[in-house]
């Protein structure tokens, strides 16, 4: 069986030792292998590695789920310590970006500091790729997730343009899957495609049907009753041994998970470490 732990080193929770940010950053440690899966903001990564006991320089892979700004903020600070790390993302990840409410619009794009850090990195140390990757020790990437349900979305006003006149379906949007004699543990950044899209995609790829557990942010909070409901359905009819939702997912559809799910759920916080070995 394939053994990797995850620990969480950033999420909008934090356990004791820990400071919470919004943003997310998991930390996965396979033995010969060890990938950090997005960074935060930039504040609460390197403090948090510290407080549990976690050197970022030992990074081999670092993944960007996708290009927001509380996934990429801390690029330089991991690049810089660890040289030996390769930077895994879609070709999308340095589009402008913007939340556009009520006519108020926020820039959300990667800081311009992590994308100097991405720019000046080495050919070797850097693959832009929409495609289906290996990670190597069982390991992989989505690449660009087919949107195929009738139901998500990406969960929140995105879009290109300040004006909200170009529409951002976040196709950047990717998740990792670890291999173990159980099934699929599928690890999101914010499961910007949905939750469904991105399960039934990676079970396509990769020819194992049984997800095992699924861990990260998967931006329900804006979710409409219909989507909770249909996500559930589907789930259960998937059969996930656990599920546990983190940073974007929001409180009230977590509560609601737990509620509707056959399986264990489990609020994610910074601090929280699962070994694969004993889901």
């Amino acid at each position: 069986m394939r053994r990797a732990i995850l620990t969480v080193l950033v999420d909008n929770k934090a356990g004791f030792g820990c400071v919470s940010e919004h943003g997310y950053a998991l930390w996965i440690d396979a033995g010969e292998k060890r990938i950090l899966l997005d960074t935060g903001q930039g504040t609460a990564l390197a403090g948090n590695a510290r407080a549990l006991g976690i050197d970022l320089g030992l990074t081999d892979s670092l993944v960007l789920s996708h290009g927001h700004y509380d996934h990429t903020g801390a690029l330089p600070l991991v690049l810089g310590a660890a040289p030996q790390a390769r930077l895994h993302c879609h070709p999308g990840v340095t589009e402008p970006r913007y939340s556009v409410r009520d006519g108020q619009a926020r820039d959300i794009r990667m800081p311009q500091a992590s994308m100097r850090a991405l720019n000046a990195l080495p050919p070797n140390r850097l693959r832009w790729s929409g495609e289906p990757a290996s990670l190597g020790a069982g390991m992989g990437l989505s690449g660009y997730i087919p949107r195929r349900t009738d139901f998500e979305d990406t969960g929140g006003p995105f879009f290109f343009d300040p004006h909200g006149h170009r529409a951002d379906p976040i196709d950047d949007d990717q998740s990792l899957w670890i291999a173990t004699d159980e099934g699929l543990v599928v690890c999101t950044g914010c499961c910007h495609a949905g939750l469904i899209n991105t399960l039934t995609h990676l079970r396509g790829i990769t020819g194992e049907g049984r997800i095992r557990a699924v861990i990260g942010g998967l931006h329900l909070g804006a979710a409409s009753d219909e989507r909770l409901e249909k996500t559930a359905r589907a789930l259960r009819e998937m059969k996930p041994g656990l599920v546990v939702p983190c940073h974007c997912t929001g409180e009230a559809a977590t509560a609601w998970l737990a509620d509707h799910l056959d399986c264990e759920v489990r609020t994610g916080y910074a601090g929280m470490r699962l070994d694969t070995s004993a889901l």
